[in-house]
């Protein structure tokens, strides 16, 4: 039973990259086809991808799951909410129902937020910076990050770098934004910084990272900040 997914760009596809940790990080079987953003073929690769939906309702973005049976998944919340349903055995979610609650809560509100983030530090894990100037858009953002994480750590954390001890689907959607503060910078507290490092240490990460380097480079991601050498 394999599910194919079809992604984007490694280096820079953050729901991409939330898409494929929702598969490997648990073990479930999957078959990646990948395409490039802003290229002419990528409309027809997504169209290729999910030729039933058409028209108006023609996916737009990646990352796109198909479903062993056939059923289309066009939006990463979709897919983890929808993995975790069909493998309840693989602990997608905290088994605890206070932390599942929470990791819930956590997942949605970086799916829907941190728009500030976003848009100043797209995700680009070619490259890191230093002196990359923080507005207070970019602060509050950080500073609400720092707020959920501290919120996670009396929940079966027990010592282990993840927010709720083993890994779950808070640390896959945490995953990009901690990649971002990283990649340019960031200044966050203690704690804040041992999660980004567990991330950066992480191997499906890393293997992810490699891969992404292979691939060419998407020169609009690109700032104008000084560059140093990658932290992890």
């Amino acid at each position: 039973m394999t599910y194919r997914l079809l992604i984007a760009d490694r280096s820079y596809s953050s729901w991409s990259l939330r898409g494929w940790l929702s598969l490997a990080a648990f073990e479930l079987p999957v078959s990646l086809t990948e395409t490039r953003m802003y290229l002419p073929g990528f409309r027809t690769d997504l169209a290729a991808f999910a030729p039933e939906l058409t028209g108006a309702a023609a996916p737009r973005t990646v990352p796109i799951l198909r479903l062993p049976e056939g059923g289309l998944l066009t939006d990463s919340l979709a897919i983890a909410e929808t993995l975790a349903e069909r493998h309840p055995e693989a602990g997608l979610w905290p088994a605890d129902p206070v932390a599942r609650a929470l990791a819930r809560s956590l997942v949605a509100e970086m799916h829907s937020g941190f728009s500030a983030l976003r848009e100043a530090c797209p995700m680009n894990l070619r490259v890191a910076y230093t002196d990359v100037p923080v507005s207070d858009a970019v602060r509050a953002d950080l500073d609400r990050l720092e707020a959920l994480w501290e919120s996670c750590s009396g929940l079966s954390r027990g010592g282990a770098p993840w927010l709720f001890g083993a890994y779950s689907l808070a640390d896959v959607f945490f995953a990009p934004v901690a990649m971002r503060i990283a990649g340019y910078g960031l200044g966050v507290g203690t704690d804040a910084q041992a999660y980004v490092a567990a991330h950066l240490a992480h191997p499906l990460l890393r293997d992810w990272r490699a891969k992404g380097l292979a691939q060419p480079e998407q020169p609009t991601y690109r700032r104008d900040y000084t560059t140093v050498d990658w932290p992890g």
